[in-house]
């Protein structure tokens, strides 16, 4: 591509510091004016600065992309997310005129799929009932009844989705060792294959596995997939993991198969965040919980300002772009 770009640049200054290293910074210098918004959610700031922009990066708080805000884009043809889901502020009006979307999101995968690994070890040995105890003032005999503690490579693991994160916690599982099977309406026998997993129906895996793991994403048709039905399939002793999203499960249904001890469980999303100080999740012993927390490393941060760079790079260059979104692909991402 001809000439130097304009880029619009809408982050705080909190988030520009925590995702743009100076070496990404520099690089988006290098292909042209870089103008920074310091208030990403302000649509009269955006509409006066889009006239005359080619790229505009966008990051958490991102204004809504109406016909009225992109009727200011005489020249915008990318839009490059530093983050992960664009849904919140990508619009039908951005596909109607033709504009380009890419998205950092693949910078999570790992250090979420690293959580989830974590969690999975955790409720395997019974950790968290241990932690929680020991805290109490309790040492081994005097623990109750806690059920078996497990090991990796004996256990099977069921993954619920074989989104980027959970393709990334599957190929950590299987290094390590752990008989894997995955249930996804799109995974194919040889995309199984290469990842050495075994497909699976939800309501199998669901029975057959001793630590169930969430990686599907938020669409109508998962609202609440891991109901009291499903639960109730899991067998006594098993676990489940959730570093998704807490829109796959009926929290009410789950906390209910807590409070039995039959099941444990590992969560980092909920309905409500920040979660009450009351809830009855915290005062159980059977669960590890984390604030929502599971992507927030300082690596994970900088990946995403690099990824944008090199997305924006690629498309300056005339090359094609290694995480573009397409409108069948956002429909089938959370």
């Amino acid at each position: 591509m001809a000439g130097k770009l304009r880029i619009v640049l809408a982050a705080t200054p909190s988030y520009l510091k925590m995702v743009f290293a100076p070496e990404s910074m520099a690089r988006l210098e290098t292909l042209g004016e870089v103008v920074v918004l310091p208030e990403p959610g302000n649509a009269d700031a955006l509409q006066a600065a889009l006239p005359g922009t080619d790229v505009l990066i966008t990051s958490w708080g991102a204004t809504p992309l109406t016909a009225e805000v992109l009727d200011q884009a005489d020249r915008l043809r990318l839009i490059a997310h530093s983050a992960s889901s664009v849904k919140h502020f990508v619009t039908d009006e951005v596909f109607r005129r033709g504009l380009r979307i890419t998205q950092a999101g693949q910078a999570m995968a790992e250090p979420v799929a690293e959580v989830s690994l974590a969690f999975t070890l955790s409720l395997l040995h019974r950790i968290q009932r241990f932690d929680h105890a020991m805290h109490a003032g309790g040492w081994r005999d005097s623990f109750g009844t806690v059920p078996p503690q497990h090991g990796l490579t004996a256990s099977r693991i069921g993954v619920v989705g074989a989104s980027r994160t959970g393709v990334e916690y599957i190929r950590m599982l299987v290094a390590l060792g752990a008989e894997v099977v995955a249930y996804d309406p799109y995974l194919t026998d040889e995309r199984a294959v290469e990842l050495g997993v075994r497909r699976s129906d939800l309501d199998e895996l669901l029975r057959s596995s001793r630590v169930v793991a969430l990686h599907a994403p938020t669409l109508p048709e998962t609202h609440h997939m891991i109901g009291a039905r499903e639960l109730a399939l899991m067998p006594d002793g098993a676990a489940l993991v959730n570093t998704a999203r807490s829109w796959l499960v009926d929290m009410d249904a789950l906390l209910g198969e807590l409070r039995s001890g039959r099941l444990d469980a590992a969560l980092d999303v909920f309905d409500e965040e920040p979660l009450p100080v009351d809830s009855p999740f915290r005062g159980l012993p059977n669960v590890l919980l984390t604030p929502h927390q599971a992507a927030a490393t300082v690596e994970c941060y900088f990946e995403m300002g690099s990824i944008t760079a090199g997305e924006i790079e690629r498309y300056a260059a005339g090359q094609p772009l290694q995480y573009e979104l397409t409108e069948a692909a956002l429909a089938r991402m959370g």
